[in-house]
C-alpha cells in the first residue's frame, strides 16, 4: 500500500497535532486540529495506518494543499 498524504483543505492555524512517527491511527481518527474564524475544524485519517511523518507543529499557518502527516 502507497503513502498517504493528510492534506489541509483550507487556510488555518495548526492548533493541535494529535499523532506522532510511529502512532497507529484508525481510520476516522483525529490527526490534526486546526483552528480558522475562531472554529476548530478536526483533520481526520482517510484510512488506518502508521504514522510515517508529522509535517507540521502548533501554530504552524498552512495553505490549501499543504501535507499535514503522511501514513503507510
Amino acid at each position: 500500500m502507497s503513502d498517504l498524504h493528510i492534506v489541509c483543505e483550507l487556510v488555518a492555524s495548526v492548533f493541535e497535532v494529535r499523532v506522532a512517527p510511529g502512532d497507529e491511527v484508525a481510520e476516522g481518527g483525529i490527526v490534526v486540529l486546526l483552528e480558522s474564524m475562531k472554529m476548530e475544524i478536526p483533520v481526520l485519517a482517510e484510512r488506518s495506518g502508521v504514522v510515517k511523518e508529522v509535517r507540521v507543529s502548533p501554530g504552524d499557518v498552512v495553505q490549501e494543499g499543504d501535507v499535514l502527516v503522511v501514513l503507510t
